[in-house]
């Protein structure tokens, strides 16, 4: 049965704030870097730490009896509680003002700063934005704008959609097959504990996906690599990524860059023949 939220009740949590302290680790830095098969070798204590390792930072220390039957953290803290059982990491956008670097202490502040419903194809939907600055040093680094979204059960995966156009190709184009131990380590090294990325009975019974799905943010991450291996080693100072369709795993996956245009470019996820499953925007100052 469907449930709509109460927008006004829900709207009272705009503005709440949440802070966390982190270290960035040699730990960390290897195990990420071993995880998403980095070239060369990791970083140590004062290098520059890859960008978007911050999303394994600074994330809530929640005890595992407090978790749903998604694997997610129960909403109702800093999070609003959105009667929508099924959430998903919509989209974000990034400014990088500098890099986190390894021995780093990384503190987070996060503020609710919106909260909408629509209704859209799939039914109601409700869209939870998160901004985080992340600091080190007392200088902000990272600032994101983060866009969660949450949906009915059963209009989720396994609901009727129209059948989009396979992607187009990139100006480059890389193929990566993504394994079910990778899903699992990055799970593991973002503390997340939805069960739609590791297990797969709960994925294909529960949520009606056909396999494991591949983390929103872990294409992200292989995006902006990808990036900056197309100018040369230079990271993005911007970027900006939203999720079209599901990944899923134990099967290639393309990941697509279009050419340089001024300062920006395009790049996009997709299976072989598949339609975009995320697009990002990367750009330069």
């Amino acid at each position: 049965m469907s449930t709509t939220p109460d927008l006004a009740h829900l709207r009272e949590w705009i503005g709440r704030e949440e802070v966390a302290d982190d270290l960035l680790g040699t730990s960390l830095a290897a195990r990420f870097h071993a995880a998403l098969d980095l070239p060369g070798e990791a970083p140590q204590t004062g290098d520059v730490a890859p960008r978007l390792i911050h999303f394994c930072l600074c994330q809530p220390a929640v005890p595992t009896t407090a978790l749903g039957a998604d694997g997610h953290p129960r909403t109702g803290g800093f999070l609003p509680p959105v009667p929508l059982p099924r959430r998903m990491w919509a989209a974000s956008s990034l400014q990088f003002h500098g890099d986190l670097r390894v021995g780093d202490a990384v503190r987070r502040v996060s503020r609710i700063a919106d909260v909408t419903v629509k209704q859209g194809r799939s039914g109601t939907l409700c869209f939870v934005t998160v901004e985080h600055a992340l600091s080190a040093g007392g200088a902000v680094l990272i600032e994101e704008r983060q866009s969660l979204v949450y949906r009915d059960a059963e209009t989720a995966a396994g609901s009727p959609a129209a059948v989009a156009a396979a992607a187009e190709a990139g100006e480059t184009v890389l193929t990566r097959h993504v394994t079910a131990p990778l899903l699992f380590r990055y799970s593991a090294l973002t503390f997340n504990a939805h069960r739609i990325h590791y297990d797969l009975p709960y994925a294909m019974q529960e949520e009606a996906y056909p396999a494991l799905v591949v983390h929103g943010p872990l294409q992200a991450t292989l995006l902006l690599h990808l990036a900056a291996q197309c100018r040369a080693g230079r990271p993005p100072d911007r970027f900006a990524f939203r999720s079209a369709s599901p990944l899923f795993a134990n099967a290639p996956v393309e990941l697509h860059a279009g050419g340089l245009q001024g300062n920006q470019m395009d790049l996009w996820t997709a299976r072989p023949q598949g339609p975009a499953a995320m697009r990002a925007e990367a750009s330069w100052l």
